[in-house]
């Protein structure tokens, strides 16, 4: 893919190969190469004012400023390449759009490992590939496991009925979420929010009033047929 440019009239023109390069010589705008700046510069010599010309000090202060620029432009594309190699094994939130609908969503994972294609950094995230630029988030891998283990907690807890409507036939399940939250570490459970510990409490309280409850009839239904079986014998002499 080859981008020419000529001159005509002082402007510099571009004629394009195909229509790819034409979109990124527009995107790119103002990025131009040697070539292209040594056009532009012969360019400005042919045209220039032969009463006042642009001396050799200049020509040389333009060529040391653009090789100052393209320098630090390979800088930075030499700290992204960094950062990007730095993503391998993290836990990354991509900010990820559409192209057909425009709809935004939300891509987490690990990042697998970074591919570059065309001067393009791509992440691979949950077997898909995503440029850098979608890079929303960089998540501590403790963060993230506590974040998930909170949303795991309130989707069980979201199951579970209201405290009026609980009844002892889910002891087990409001068990088993007890004991999640029990064997989290102190950093973990500082991401239960407020709401589920207090219903989890609330309904704890409330099966252990239905246990009593029903323990108590249990007893009494114990007793009551002790005293038949009593009332029933008969004394043979």
């Amino acid at each position: 893919m080859a981008i020419t440019a000529l001159v005509e009239d002082g402007v510099l023109k571009y004629n394009y190969t195909d229509k790819e390069a034409e979109k990124k010589a527009e995107s790119t705008g103002s990025n131009l190469g040697y070539d292209q700046f040594l056009q532009l510069l012969c360019a400005e010599m042919q045209y220039q004012d032969p009463l006042e010309p642009t001396s050799n000090t200049d020509y040389v202060a333009q060529l040391a400023t653009f090789s100052q620029l393209e320098a630090t432009l390979g800088m930075q594309a030499t700290e992204e390449n960094s950062m990007a190699n730095s993503l391998v094994g993290k836990q990354v939130i991509l900010k990820v759009e559409s192209e057909t609908t425009g709809k935004t969503t939300y891509v987490e994972g690990k990042v697998d490992y970074v591919m570059y294609e065309n001067g393009e950094t791509y992440l691979s995230v949950n077997d898909g590939l995503y440029s850098l630029d979608t890079l929303d988030t960089v998540a501590d891998p403790d963060y993230y496991e506590a974040a998930a283990l909170a949303n795991t907690f309130s989707s069980m807890m979201s199951v579970l009925p209201g405290v009026d409507y609980i009844t002892t036939a889910y002891e087990g399940a409001v068990q088993e979420v007890r004991d999640m939250y029990d064997n989290m570490t102190s950093y973990q459970q500082g991401f239960i929010s407020e709401e589920d510990l207090t219903t989890l409490s609330n309904i704890e309280a409330r099966l252990a009033e239905l246990k009593k409850a029903e323990d108590a009839a249990g007893e009494s239904a114990d007793g009551e047929g002790e005293t038949s079986e009593d009332s029933g014998e008969v004394e043979t002499v």
